[in-house]
């Protein structure tokens, strides 16, 4: 489908559209217009992903800028869903007759892309990471091609003999295409991958390139301003940020890190006996200042600068770490004084510079040398050629510590807790370095890149991001959905058959009359709904006690007889496997009931699309543990710094993983299913107000109150109508638009605006300030009053 927005071609891959995809590319195009940034929402289910990529794409082409799309996503599922769909439309935009020449790659971590035969065999990242440095240092290559018998990776020395732009042609590559073009040409598709970045119309990754800065230094710092940067299924963006810059050290940590020290020491030792000039150049080169030292970053460097500031790369390292000797001195001080920081027996909570005082108290260390701390490191690992440095890990995190505190003096709070978790008997302390505010990682995001669009199907209240991410949103909007038959009924039950109210608040949670009606409802639901149900929990701690009680009442065998039970547990593997079973059940006819926990990996990243959901229920609200001392901190600082209220941000939180849950049950305007919302507090005006608009426009004033056997009822009634063969023809021109249908509503907005008396002028009035402040400047034009105005 070829139509046009604002004289913009849009080539669509599919040769029917929503118009909602018109809708949000028609928002897209206005963003970009006016080099701004844009939060955008739009329903589960309605093919977000291709209008993005239609329009950003058509805009990249028919404009000379050729800006690049950088479009960030979550999980490795989604980065190859996005890349397959950038793949359709390139290759319909070519049957369409374009002669462009389009680079598409995706980006993942070395263990996903590795080919060599025994570093690809590792199952952890971080030792596929060090394993991979083993191989392809500057040093280690640098003595093999001196004769020494050293390993290298053929692959990576295959890469660095020839042009990797020559050796791809221009086209969409998959994470498996990047790997097949590397078994055939014998290159490594990781750094193919990096290579070609810069070379790249479209790069789809993972956020941590985006914004953790430690990796953001090393693979994102080359990208052109006028980019256009994409955050999809972006409702947990503020905690990406915060997770990015938060840190948690323990006494293994500290007992690690003693050792790395001591290897250090001794390496250094070695280096002297030796005689080598290596730790002299380091010391003259530091002296100079750090910007030098910094040009051998790409392949060498792992452990990266985890502060944002560039400033300390124009500055000189502080004379009492230059020598590699000294420096080291200094990080066993610092260590033994974090060592003794974790005898704890209360909980305490401070700030950096409380921290930095009792620091310079005890141990005379000062503020400056510990902002190089990090950079210092990576710098004397690279001097010395450590290899093996997945076991410098634990000092590297120390190190970032001391960057990080003596960097940053707001935003941030140092938690020391006697004991790991709140269910712990066994005292083992931990020291927390967290991070407050989410705009700290994202704001050069913000202040590089011309346009940045967050986007998901979960992002009510709206005006919530610009404020916690501290920016200025040009374009703002929530898309309705629209559908010929309304295909997903949501309903608040709010207390059971015996009228008695239901809720997970902590005063009646475990209340066995409530616990009970949870589980009738479970049971009933499982009787008349066919194939899968999912139902959601606030937490894994909550679903075990409620679990535990439905046993004892036998309500557990009561719901086997019409469907089997799985459980998601915090274990990955085990999850994967009670996934795998309950789809086979859903596919056999045997129907099967899933019990999963909001902020979990099924709320997620996973689609239980047509009969592997055809309902689900949300069990209370899933509000954060509020005794969290971190959390009091975060909301402490929202109120100070942004004026935003703790109920008001805790019921945003509950609420967007609410729906991101319940959102799980539709994935498309064929699919149908049930939204069950099971808690009286959901039927109150200001809970209901802050799911999306998606979602609240079916919810009715009749399904707002609802016992269990009157949901039942409803549910039953529901079901029958969605058993009714769906016409397509019945569709198109409401829920579907056909290439007439686009034209046809292009030519009666046109219409409307001329018989308004709108000129062309006119017409970029209203689209620029909206119909009331476009009216009132036209009549002010008219009658000359805007001239005459001597201010």
């Amino acid at each position: 489908m070829l139509f046009e927005i604002d004289g913009l071609p849009v080539y669509f891959p599919y040769d029917k559209i929503y118009p909602e995809q018109y809708a949000y590319m028609t928002s897209l195009k206005q963003t970009l217009d006016a080099q701004g940034h844009g939060v955008l929402e739009m329903p589960s289910g309605t093919g977000k992903t291709v209008s993005l990529l239609s329009l950003i794409v058509s805009y990249q082409q028919f404009y000379p800028e050729k800006r690049k799309l950088i479009y960030c996503s979550r999980t490795v599922p989604e980065i190859e869903k996005a890349l397959a769909e950038l793949k359709r439309l390139v290759e319909y935009r070519r049957s369409c007759g374009l002669q462009e020449s389009i680079l598409g790659f995706g980006l993942t971590s070395r263990r996903n892309l590795c080919l060599h035969p025994s570093v690809s065999k590792e199952k952890k990242g971080k030792v596929v990471d060090a394993r991979c440095r083993n191989l392809t240092a500057s040093w280690i290559r640098e003595a093999a091609q001196s004769g020494q018998d050293v390993e290298t990776c053929n692959f990576y020395e295959t890469l660095e003999n020839n042009d990797v732009r020559e050796m791809v042609e221009d086209a969409v590559y998959t994470l498996d295409d990047i790997k097949e073009i590397g078994k055939a040409k014998n290159i490594c598709p990781y750094y193919m991958a990096r290579r070609l970045l810069a070379h790249s119309n479209v790069i789809i990754y993972s956020y941590h390139y985006m914004l953790d800065p430690k990796i953001a230094d090393l693979i994102s710092k080359e990208l052109s301003k006028d980019a256009i940067v994409v955050f999809d299924e972006a409702h947990n963006i503020d905690n990406v940020c915060i997770e990015s810059l938060s840190l948690d050290i323990m006494r293994p940590t500290l007992e690690a890190s003693s050792r790395s020290i001591g290897q250090l020491s001794e390496r250094i030792e070695h280096m002297k006996q030796q005689g080598s000039e290596k730790l002299k150049n380091e010391y003259e080169k530091l002296v100079q200042g750090l910007q030098d030292t910094l040009q051998a970053r790409d392949e060498d460097l792992i452990m990266a600068n985890p502060a944002l500031p560039d400033d300390l790369l124009h500055e000189a390292v502080p004379g009492n770490i230059r020598k590699a000797e000294h420096f080291v001195a200094f990080l066993k001080r610092f260590n033994e004084y974090l060592k003794t920081r974790l005898r704890v027996l209360n909980v305490t909570a401070e700030t950096p510079q409380s921290f930095l005082r009792h620091l310079k108290e005890i141990t005379f260390i000062e503020q400056k040398p510990l902002r190089f701390c990090a950079e210092r490191l990576s710098i004397l690992v690279r001097t010395l050629e450590l290899n093996n440095l997945d076991e410098f890990a634990a000092l590297s995190k120390v190190a970032a510590l001391a960057t990080l505190v003596s960097t940053y003096d707001k935003g941030f709070m140092l938690v020391l807790e006697p004991y790991e978790n709140d269910n712990a008997t066994v005292p083992n302390p931990i020291l927390r370095f967290a991070c407050l505010d989410a705009s700290i990682a994202i704001k050069p995001v913000f202040e590089r890149f011309s346009s940045v669009i967050i986007t998901s199907g979960t992002l009510s209240p709206l005006d919530m991001y610009p404020k916690i991410l501290d920016f200025k949103a040009t374009v703002q909007e929530s898309y309705p959905m629209t559908l010929t038959r309304n295909c997903f009924l949501p309903m608040v039950i709010t207390r059971g058959s015996d009228q008695v109210a239901i809720s997970s608040k902590f005063e009646v949670r475990n209340d066995p009359a409530v616990v009970r009606n949870f589980g009738n409802i479970l049971i009933e639901f499982g009787k008349v709904v066919p194939d899968g149900i999912v139902a959601f929990f606030p937490s894994y701690l909550y679903m075990e006690s409620i679990i535990a009680m439905w046993h004892e009442m036998g309500m557990l065998t009561e719901a086997w007889k019409s469907k089997l039970i799985f459980i998601e547990t915090p274990d990955a593997a085990e999850t994967s496997i009670a996934l795998d079973n309950y789809r086979r059940a859903c596919e056999n006819g045997r129907g099967a009931i899933l019990l999963a926990v909001a902020r979990g990996k099924v709320s997620e990243g996973i689609d239980f699309d047509h009969h592997y959901g055809r309902a689900v229920v949300m069990f209370g609200i899933p509000f954060q543990y509020t005794e969290s001392r971190i959390l009091k901190a975060r909301l402490e600082f929202l109120r100070d710094e942004h004026r935003i209220r703790e109920n008001d941000f805790l019921t945003f939180d509950a609420l967007r993983h609410a729906a991101q849950c319940l959102g799980r049950v539709l994935r498309g305007k064929t699919d149908y299913g049930i939204m069950v919302f099971a808690d009286r507090r959901y039927a109150q005006q200001d809970k209901r107000s802050k799911l999306p608009r998606w979602i609240n426009q079916y919810i009715t004033d009749t399904s707002v109150n609802l016992s269990t056997d009157m949901g039942i009822a409803i549910a039953k009634k529901f079901l029958r109508s969605m058993a009714q063969p769906l016409e397509t023809q019945a569709q198109l021109g409401v829920s579907l638009w056909t290439l007439e249908d686009v034209l046809a509503k292009q030519r009666a907005q046109k219409e409307r605006l001329e018989k308004a008396g709108v000129n062309t002028v006119h017409q970029q009035l209203y689209q620029q300030y909206g119909a009331a402040e476009a009216q009132r400047l036209i009549q002010e034009r008219a009658s000359g009053a805007v001239y005459m105005d001597v201010n």
